[in-house]
């Protein structure tokens, strides 16, 4: 998961070096910023110990992955190139991540 996490941070990048330089300090910055939150709080949280600190983690990541799907829209809505493989990713790491906090969340209650 972490690893196709860090693939859509590289794709994002490579994605957002073509957006006009108007928006470097812009959309650039904030979907940039939202990708690599995703994989770093994956990583963060794989080295907690406690199962509630390992979840609270993943949902951040979660959150970040949907910050992630609205620049996303907003890329496609601005006509700054074709997003189709990106959401792609995004939709595959938001179901392994949904997958894995509710397997934590799950074994908690136990």
């Amino acid at each position: 998961m972490w690893q196709k996490a860090h693939r859509f941070v590289l794709e994002v990048y490579k994605y957002t070096s073509t957006f006009p330089k108007a928006e470097v300090y812009g959309l650039t910055s904030q979907f940039r910023r939202s990708a690599v939150s995703v994989p770093a709080n994956i990583a963060e949280g794989f080295k907690k110990r406690g199962k509630p600190d390992k979840a609270r983690f993943l949902n951040i990541a979660q959150g970040s992955l949907e910050e992630s799907r609205y620049y996303l829209i907003l890329s496609q809505d601005l006509d700054y190139g074709d997003t189709t493989e990106l959401r792609s990713m995004l939709e595959e790491i938001g179901k392994m991540l949904r997958s894995y906090a509710d397997a934590i969340l799950n074994s908690c209650h136990r």
